[in-house]
């Protein structure tokens, strides 16, 4: 009599996947917009202020135990693992996000910068138009002060 094993494989398959895929969100998570942010206040790269921030932790604890791992480990783990972080993580934005509108700007940018730039410009572009027209009605003999 032949037994069939493959039923069990596909369900620790399917049980591997979801972990992976749940550790893969919430590294996504991390990493996104909502995630941690290197602070602009930080020492160097802002990445211990970042995590601090994010947890909500003393930026001082976090920099000591930084420090300390840093100590007993040496450059190898935590100083590249550091690095990474620093070149890896977004930096904060420059002014608090207001709405959805501007968290999608700031990801564009952060993605795509000439992309973004090219969205200013059209802006202006337009704001110019509607200012010319304005001047135009004006300044034209039609337009009377009264």
């Amino acid at each position: 009599m032949k037994r069939h094993y493959g039923h069990r494989q596909n369900h620790k398959f399917k049980q591997y996947k979801r972990h992976y895929n749940g550790l893969r969100d919430r590294l996504e998570t991390l990493a996104s917009s909502q995630g941690i942010y290197r602070s602009r206040r930080g020492i160097f790269m802002g990445v211990c202020r970042g995590l601090a921030e994010y947890f909500n932790f003393s930026v001082f604890w976090v920099r000591i135990i930084t420090l300390v791992l840093f100590l007993f480990t040496g450059f190898w783990p935590i100083g590249v693992m550091y690095i990474v972080a620093g070149l890896l993580v977004k930096m904060e934005p420059v002014s608090p996000l207001r709405d959805e509108k501007d968290q999608e700007f700031y990801d564009s940018y952060t993605h795509s910068r000439p992309s973004a730039i090219q969205r200013i410009k059209r802006k202006f572009e337009n704001i110019e138009r509607r200012i010319q027209r304005m001047e135009h009605t004006v300044t034209s003999k039609e337009f009377d002060w009264e």
